[in-house]
């Protein structure tokens, strides 16, 4: 049960309705008592169930956006604290481990944004909502190691590393911005831990005519990189499973190893795609930060007068970043050669096509039509 502190329980609604996630926000909406069927069916509700689905649109997006509150806003806070468990509903419908990460990681970083712009006391109240021990002062925070660790463990970049901070007997200091950060990781544990929720049959059933978007936007965001339209020329259904396996786990805001990371970057710019059309995969990483991304991807891209090319299958293997390797893996030693050898089939495939299709002479011979 986590701890609830003094300054959690006397938030106003307006923050409440922010964080809907904290124990102090469920026991609010808990004392509504509204059942789950009168916010499911009532028309009443229509405003909450509308900013539900929205919540899950955007989360799709990559950003779920929070309207101004006043604490007079009642209504508005009253429909911002029900849409959250009705979006938690819409996402266990789905049931999609994809959809589920990005909700809980859209979540989290809109609590972040807010979070950062916090005073002090408050981050270090809101703290003990997650078991999280912190002193504060002008300079940041200091929390334990273990505390550390827990929330800093899926962090790749090598500044949260344990090694590169200084213990001072037992306690870790970071910065407002960073005890923020780490905020966001128990954020996203919490929420993400806790989907898919169990949801009746018939509760799905009246959920369905608010799923229809959801889970086309979903599809929609997932085969992005399936026909190769996006990025013109480049063959998108053609990367190896490897990549297909990197691009996927970012986009569904996954941090990448550094390794994997390199990996795909080069990759992706060998087989033609633009700086920018990578840093818009990466937009969507927890620890994005645009110029320090766009100096790596450009650095990489050649800025420095190396171009750097994809590391080779076995060093792949090396670095644990082989992903689910096929029939054409076998075939070849470097992702690039994966490409390539897709690359010939398809264009073999489609000559073979080209010839055994009909022309409109021979169409108005036999006065036959080409198939639909």
């Amino acid at each position: 049960m986590p701890h609830v502190s003094n300054l959690i329980k006397d938030m106003e609604h307006k923050d409440l309705a922010l964080y809907p996630y904290v124990s102090e926000a469920s026991g609010y909406v808990a004392s509504l008592d509204f059942s789950l069927d009168r916010l499911i069916s009532s028309r009443a509700m229509d405003s909450a169930r509308l900013r539900g689905k929205e919540r899950v649109l955007q989360a799709i997006e990559g950003d779920i956006l929070k309207p101004g509150l006043m604490s007079s806003d009642d209504r508005k806070i009253l429909i911002e604290l029900l849409s959250y468990p009705f979006s938690r509903i819409l996402v266990s419908c789905v049931d999609d481990s994809f959809l589920t990460r990005r909700y809980a990681l859209a979540e989290a970083v809109s609590s972040y944004k807010s979070l950062k712009g916090r005073e002090p006391a408050f981050l270090r109240e809101f703290s003990l909502e997650f078991d999280i021990q912190a002193q504060s002062d002008d300079s940041g925070f200091r929390m334990h190691f273990t505390d550390y660790i827990r929330l800093a463990s899926t962090l790749k970049a090598s500044e949260w590393k344990l090694v590169n901070r200084k213990l001072d007997h037992g306690y870790v200091k970071v910065s407002k911005d960073e005890f923020a950060r780490l905020l966001q990781e128990g954020i996203k544990n919490r929420i993400e831990g806790s989907l898919p929720v169990s949801v009746p049959e018939d509760i799905q059933h009246a959920c369905e005519p608010y799923l229809e978007e959801i889970k086309t936007a979903l599809h929609e965001r997932k085969s992005t990189f399936g026909d190769g339209t996006e990025f013109g020329t480049v063959e998108s259904g053609l990367f190896p499973p490897c990549v297909i396996y990197a691009v996927s786990q970012t986009q569904a805001g996954v941090n990448l190893a550094h390794s994997m990371r390199f990996a795909m970057t080069s990759f992706l710019l060998t087989v033609g795609m633009s700086v920018d059309d990578i840093m818009n995969l990466f937009t969507t990483s927890p620890d994005f930060d645009e110029e320090k991304a766009r100096y790596q991807v450009e650095h990489i891209a050649g800025a420095s007068g190396t171009n750097y090319k994809p590391p080779s299958c076995s060093t792949m293997k090396t670095y644990g970043n082989c992903y689910a390797p096929d029939e054409h893996c076998k075939k070849v030693k470097h992702p690039l050669g994966y490409y390539r050898r897709k690359l010939w089939f398809k264009n073999r495939d489609a000559q073979k096509n080209k010839a055994k299709a009909p022309s409109k002479t021979d169409d108005a011979k036999t006065g036959s039509k080409p198939d639909s």
